[in-house]
């Protein structure tokens, strides 16, 4: 594809792809956050402890965070269009088999899947939107996709804790599972138009190594590091602490435990679009998102501990959906940010390595909230560590993470690295 290609696919902007991106992540975000609204009908029928769901929470986390490094690598090297479609394909079936298990082994066994089909979702969004919007365009490409991560749990929470309520846990996996498979026909359809395999072949595309030498690498998976704390903390224990800690009924949860997602998917929407429009008005890309990025974090340190020190539920509820709009400052323009550093040659790999870390605080989150609320029956600790993680993730964007402009590489095709 030649340069003048690349500028007139970039002025096209095929928003259609931005929508089935969305769907996609929407799906991919109800799949995993299933077990949150099961677990407080299936921790008791199958006789599970806070810390073993701790550890259930935490599975998922394990493949998800070590495949991101596999997963970045093939959308670089192979058609990024089948690479998605086979890890759609894998944590679809791993959802559906979920319904099927009645062991704790078993579910341990289908939550490392899930895993590990789910990582290929990041590493391919960036290479396509790298590809396909320009910088006055991801903002608001971005931001829709990461919409879809946050209108999944939302729906996820109000339909499956109505459909757990009325007909248990296990046909919320069986149902969704099977539906999902449904966006495999419009993706094989409409998907964007696949690069040739010589032209992939023919990229040189930084290796790992390369990029791990960039300090703006390292900040930027250290500020998903900490953000990944926080965000899976919440999407692990939310429906629970509603439950156990604020006596909400299951039709209660359902209803206003979806509030916050709705919240964060409408913030990041509308924070996509408004950086997109303040960049292209000429203020630089590296103010923009650094302020999105910053201010959402700080935010989100500073209405952390009062929503779980709130005098009534209502309040708690209150709370939460400023901590959540705060999340959709800092979701909007996150993943922009790597993709202008990056560039289309690293950008698969780059996020990679950001996810990969990033998520470790996934695998770390859920476990020792178990740990804290089996120790303590309250998830006071739980929200406070989430609020000092927070003020981390903002140091690491604001102190090692400097201009916001596509970084040079050597040239030298080494995808072995």
């Amino acid at each position: 594809m030649t340069a003048s290609g690349v500028h007139l696919e970039r002025k096209a902007a095929p928003w259609g792809i931005a929508v089935l991106l969305l769907v996609s992540v929407f799906i991919n975000y109800v799949d995993r956050g299933n077990l949150s609204i099961a677990a407080p009908v299936l921790a008791p029928e199958l006789a599970l402890t806070p810390a073993q769901l701790g550890w259930l929470f935490s599975a998922f986390f394990w493949t998800y965070s070590v495949f991101q490094i596999l997963s970045g690598w093939l959308v670089d090297r192979f058609s990024v269009n089948w690479v998605y479609a086979a890890g759609y394909l894998l944590w679809s079936a791993a959802t559906l088999a979920t319904g099927l298990t009645g062991t704790f082994a078993a579910l341990f066994a289908v939550r490392l899947l899930l895993g590990a089909g789910e990582s290929v979702v990041y590493p391919a969004c960036s290479r396509i939107l790298v590809t396909h919007f320009s910088e006055t365009q991801r903002g608001l490409a971005n931001a829709l996709v990461d919409a879809g991560s946050k209108a999944g749990p939302a729906l996820g929470t109000l339909l499956g804790g109505l459909l757990v309520a009325r007909w248990g846990w296990r046909a919320l996996f069986v149902i969704v599972g099977a539906v999902s498979l449904l966006w495999l026909l419009p993706w094989y359809l409409w998907a964007p138009p696949a690069q040739p395999a010589a032209e992939r072949r023919a990229r040189q595309s930084p290796g790992f190594i390369e990029i791990l030498g960039r300090r703006e690498a390292w900040g930027t998976s250290l500020g998903m590091f900490c953000f990944g704390y926080v965000w899976y903390f919440l999407l692990s224990w939310l429906p629970s602490y509603l439950v156990m800690e604020r006596h909400f009924s299951l039709e209660s949860m359902a209803v206003l435990g979806s509030l916050p997602y709705w919240a964060v998917a409408a913030s990041a929407v509308l924070c996509g679009w408004a950086s997109d429009r303040w960049i292209a008005r000429g203020s630089s890309p590296t103010r923009v998102r650094k302020t999105f990025v910053a201010s959402g974090l700080v935010l989100m340190c500073v209405f952390m501990l009062p929503a779980v020190l709130a005098p009534t539920a209502t309040s708690a509820v209150g709370m939460l959906i400023l901590v959540y709009l705060s999340i959709g400052l800092f979701s909007s323009n996150v993943w922009a940010v790597t993709q202008a550093l990056a560039g289309p040659l690293a950008a698969g790999k780059w996020t990679g390595i950001q996810n990969a870390v990033g998520n470790l605080g996934g695998v770390i989150s859920p476990l020792v909230t178990g740990l804290i609320v089996a120790r303590t029956h309250r998830f006071f600790l739980a929200f406070l560590a989430a609020a000092v993680m927070s003020g981390l993730g903002a140091a690491a964007y604001l102190l090692m993470v400097g201009r916001i402009e596509p970084l040079g590489w050597r040239g030298q095709g080494d995808d072995a690295a």
